[in-house]
C-alpha cells in the first residue's frame, strides 16, 4: 500500500509536470513583452551565462532596487541565471550602478559621454578590468540606470550578441506620456480592454500589483508620464479624496521614473471652489489655481502638471470669458511654474457654430497666438487635422507656431480602428506623421524634428499617446494591441526608429525568435494598417465610422444632431463624384501648409492618391494612376483589405508550433471576427456609395449577398468605449 508521503510526493510532483506543461502551453498576455521567455539557443544561452556568472550593483535607492529586481528576474527566466552577487567578485563580470557609486576610471565612462545620456539615459559597454571583458551598464542617476537594465535585457530577449556592446542612449522627446481617458466611476472613454485599472473606490489603501506592473512595462519602452483620469474631467479629481488616491499611484510610479498628470476641468474654481467666474483674469481664479497647485505639490512634490481640454465638445474653456487659449494656458502655467509643472493644452478644438471646414478650425485659433504661451506651456496637437482616422495628412499647427512647444498626440486604442478586434499595428500610422515634410524651414523640416525641438532648442517638447490599456487580462484586448504601446513609448524616446525594428523586438520579446515566426509575422504587421484603411477609409476618405460609438461602417450617417458629427459632411458623395473639396476652390484648408505642401495636395496630378478624397471632390469616372476610374479603383480598394484579412488569417494558422495554445487561439478567433467585420465595412460602403455612383461592381468581385438595407439597419447600441466624464 502506498504511504501518505509517498503519495503527497508524486501528486507534488504531478503539480510541478502540469505546472510546467502549463507555462508551455498557456500564456494569458499578462506579462507583455517583460515575460523574458527562456534563450532557446542552448549554444548562445551558456555563452551568455558565461559572460553574466558575477554582478555587482552598485547603490540603494527606490528606482536602483526596481532595477536591481527587474534584472535578476531578467537573468531568471531568460538563462535561468542567479549570477553571484557581491562587492568583490570575480571576473568577467556584470556592473552596475550610477557611474559616481561605481568609481570607473574615465577611460571607461568619460564625463562628455555621460553628459550626453542626460538624466534618463545610459551607456552600457564592453570595457576591459583585470585583463577580463566585463559589461557596465552606468548612467548619471538612478532612472537612468533602471532604463539602461531594460535595454539590456531586451539585448538578450532578442539574442543579440553581447561580446562588443558600445551603447550611448537618450530620450529625443522630454515629455512621453501615456493619456488615459479613464473615468472615476472606471468606465473608459474609447477603451476596448475592460475596466479602467485605476480602482479609486480601493485607493490609496490598496495597491494592485498591476499597478506595478503598468509602470514596470511603461518604463521598458521609455515613457516617463502618465494622465490618468479622462481630458473631459470630473471636477472631483481636484478634491482633497482624490488628490490623496493620486498620491498612492504617484508614489508607486516614482520608483520606475513615471510622474503622475492630471486632467483638469477649466472651470474647477465654479464647481468645487465656490467661485462664481472661471475666468483665467480673474485675481481670485488665478489664486485659487495657485492654492491648488500648491495643494497638490505638497503631497505630490515630484507632480507633472495639468492637461486640458477646452472649449471644444462642450467643455468649459476661457473663450466663455472673451478669453483666448493664451490666456487660459498661461494662467494655469503660472501656478505651476514654481513647481516646475507643466501645462499640456490640447488643440483639438472644433465649435459648430463655426461655418468653416472642421479640419481648419484648430490652425485657425492657434496659429495667431504662437508665441503668446509661457514657457511651460506645450499644445497637445493630433497627428492629423481631424480626428485619429485610419489616414490622415499631418495637422498644418506642425511648423507652423516656431515660437511655441508643440506636442504630438497620437491615439493608441483603436477608436477608429476596429477597436481591440482588429489586429491593427500602428506604428506605420505613427510613423506617417513623423515622416511628413512640412517644409517650415526648408526641405527636410519633418515633424520628427519640429516635435523634437530641432529648429528652436529653448521649447520643451513632449509626445501623448491616448492609452489602449484596461482590466483584460492581457492589458489591451488584442494580444497584437499591446504592440501598439510597446512602439509608442520606443518612438516617443526615439521618433526616427522604424516601424520594422520595433515590430520584430516586439515579436522576439513577446512571442518567438524564430525566424519562420518573425519574418511572416513582422511582413503582416507592417501591412495590417493598410490593410485597415483599404477596407475603411481608402484613398483619403476619412470619418464614415457608425454615429457615437464609431463602430463599423456608417457612411449614411446624417442626422448626429450637428454637422460635423455626420459622415456625409466628409465624403460629400452624390451623382458627380465624392470627396471633400479642401483645394482653393473650397474650404481651401491647403493654404494651411506650406506652400510646397500646399502645392503637392491642391493639384490634382499630384496629390498622393491616398488623400486624394480629403482634398478633392472627383467624379466617379476619374481616371487613376493605376489606370482605373475612381469608382473602380474604390471598389478594388474594399476588396483588397478584406481580402487581405483573410491571409492574415491563413498567415496566423501556420504560426501554431511557434505561439503558446492560448494566444494561439485567441489572435485566430480574433481574426475571423475582423474578417467580418472587413466584409462588412466592403459591402457596407460599395453598396452605399452605389446608389450615388449609379456604376456596377466589376465583374471580377463577389457582389454582396446582403443588401444595403441590411446594413443601413444594424444597431450596436451596446458597444464598448462610450463614457461620460463620471
Amino acid at each position: 500500500m502506498m504511504t501518505i508521503t509517498l503519495l503527497f510526493k508524486r501528486l507534488a510532483l504531478l503539480f510541478a509536470i502540469l505546472q510546467i506543461a502549463g507555462n508551455v502551453y498557456a500564456d494569458d498576455g499578462y506579462k507583455l513583452w517583460l515575460g523574458y521567455n527562456a534563450v532557446a539557443d542552448k549554444k548562445l544561452a551558456a555563452k551568455y551565462k558565461a559572460q553574466l556568472a558575477h554582478l555587482k550593483f552598485a547603490g540603494n535607492t527606490p528606482s536602483l532596487n526596481a532595477a536591481r529586481e527587474e534584472l535578476l528576474t531578467g537573468l531568471e527566466g531568460t538563462l535561468a541565471l542567479r549570477p553571484q552577487i557581491g562587492d568583490k567578485i570575480e571576473y568577467p563580470a556584470l556592473l552596475v550602478g550610477i557611474a559616481s557609486s561605481l568609481k570607473l576610471p574615465g577611460s571607461v565612462c568619460s564625463e562628455s559621454e555621460l553628459d550626453k545620456t542626460g538624466n534618463e539615459g545610459y551607456l552600457i559597454k564592453t570595457v576591459i578590468i583585470n585583463q577580463k571583458k566585463c559589461i557596465v551598464i552606468t548612467a548619471k542617476t538612478d532612472i537612468g540606470v533602471l532604463h539602461g537594465v531594460f535595454g539590456f535585457l531586451k539585448l538578450l530577449q532578442t539574442q543579440q550578441s553581447i561580446d562588443a556592446l558600445n551603447i550611448l542612449e537618450y530620450p529625443r522627446i522630454m515629455y512621453r506620456v501615456l493619456d488615459h481617458w479613464d473615468n472615476l466611476n472606471r468606465t473608459v472613454e474609447r477603451g476596448y480592454a475592460g475596466a479602467s485599472i485605476w480602482n479609486w473606490h480601493k485607493l490609496p489603501g490598496y495597491i494592485d500589483q498591476r499597478y506595478i506592473d503598468y509602470a514596470r512595462a511603461s518604463a521598458s519602452v521609455g515613457i516617463n508620464g502618465s494622465v490618468v483620469n479622462n481630458v473631459n474631467a470630473n471636477a472631483l479629481m481636484l478634491t482633497p479624496e482624490y488628490l490623496e488616491k493620486v498620491k498612492a499611484l504617484a508614489n508607486t510610479f516614482r520608483p520606475y521614473g513615471i510622474k503622475v498628470y492630471l486632467s483638469v476641468k477649466f472651470s474647477s474654481p465654479i464647481d468645487i471652489g465656490g467661485l462664481k467666474t472661471a475666468d483665467p483674469l480673474n485675481a481670485q481664479v488665478m489664486q485659487w489655481w495657485k492654492d491648488k497647485a500648491d495643494e497638490i505639490y505638497r503631497s505630490i512634490p515630484d507632480f507633472g502638471g495639468f492637461l486640458v481640454k477646452a472649449n471644444s465638445e462642450g467643455q468649459p474653456g476661457p473663450q466663455a470669458y472673451g478669453r483666448s487659449h493664451a490666456d487660459g494656458a498661461n494662467m494655469l502655467a503660472d501656478a505651476l511654474l514654481p513647481h516646475n509643472g507643466i501645462v499640456m493644452w490640447r488643440a483639438f478644438v472644433y465649435d459648430n457654430n463655426v461655418p468653416d471646414d472642421r479640419a481648419k478650425q484648430a490652425y485657425n485659433e492657434f496659429k495667431p497666438l504662437d508665441g503668446q504661451f509661457k514657457k511651460n506651456v506645450i499644445i497637445q496637437v493630433k497627428n492629423g487635422p481631424i480626428d485619429f482616422q485610419p489616414r490622415e495628412p499631418f495637422h498644418p499647427l506642425f511648423g507652423a507656431m516656431p515660437n511655441t512647444p508643440l506636442m504630438m498626440e497620437f491615439q493608441l486604442t483603436q477608436e477608429y480602428l476596429g477597436f481591440s478586434t482588429n489586429l491593427v499595428y500602428e506604428a506605420p500610422l505613427f510613423k506617417e506623421s513623423l515622416e511628413s515634410d512640412t517644409y517650415a524651414m526648408g526641405k527636410g523640416s519633418t515633424v520628427s524634428k519640429v516635435i523634437q525641438g530641432a529648429f528652436n532648442p529653448k521649447l520643451i517638447t513632449g509626445m501623448a499617446g491616448v492609452a489602449n490599456i484596461g482590466t483584460d487580462i492581457n492589458w489591451c484586448g488584442h494580444p497584437f494591441a499591446q504592440a501598439n504601446w510597446y512602439a509608442f513609448g520606443r518612438l516617443a524616446w526615439n521618433p526616427d526608429l522604424s516601424s520594422g525594428d520595433i515590430a520584430s523586438d516586439w515579436l522576439k520579446m513577446t512571442f518567438s525568435n524564430n525566424p519562420g515566426f518573425i519574418s511572416p509575422m513582422k511582413a503582416m504587421m507592417l501591412q495590417s494598417r493598410e490593410t485597415a484603411v483599404n477596407y475603411m477609409t481608402p484613398l483619403g476618405l476619412h470619418h464614415i465610422m457608425g454615429v457615437n460609438t464609431h463602430y463599423g461602417p456608417g457612411p449614411w450617417v446624417d442626422n448626429a444632431g450637428r454637422a460635423d458629427w455626420n459622415a456625409v459632411y466628409y465624403h460629400k458623395a452624390d451623382s458627380a463624384g465624392i470627396g471633400f473639396n479642401r483645394s482653393s476652390t473650397g474650404s481651401n484648408a491647403v493654404a494651411q501648409y506650406q506652400p510646397q505642401v500646399r502645392d503637392l495636395f491642391e493639384n490634382l496630378a499630384t496629390c498622393p492618391d491616398e488623400y486624394l478624397l480629403w482634398f478633392h471632390h472627383v467624379g466617379w469616372d476619374y481616371k487613376m494612376r493605376s489606370g482605373a476610374t475612381l469608382w473602380d479603383e474604390m471598389v478594388h480598394r474594399y476588396y483588397l483589405g478584406a481580402d487581405a484579412v483573410k491571409q492574415m488569417e491563413l498567415s496566423w494558422g501556420k504560426m501554431a508550433g511557434y505561439v503558446d495554445e492560448e494566444r494561439f487561439g485567441s489572435v485566430k478567433q480574433l481574426l475571423a471576427i475582423q474578417y467580418d467585420e472587413a466584409t462588412t465595412w466592403r459591402n457596407s460602403c460599395v453598396l452605399y456609395f452605389q446608389t450615388f455612383s449609379k456604376r456596377p461592381i466589376p465583374a471580377q468581385y463577389p457582389k454582396p449577398d446582403k443588401p444595403l438595407s441590411f446594413y443601413r439597419d444594424r444597431k450596436f447600441l451596446l458597444a464598448p468605449g462610450i463614457g461620460g466624464n463620471q
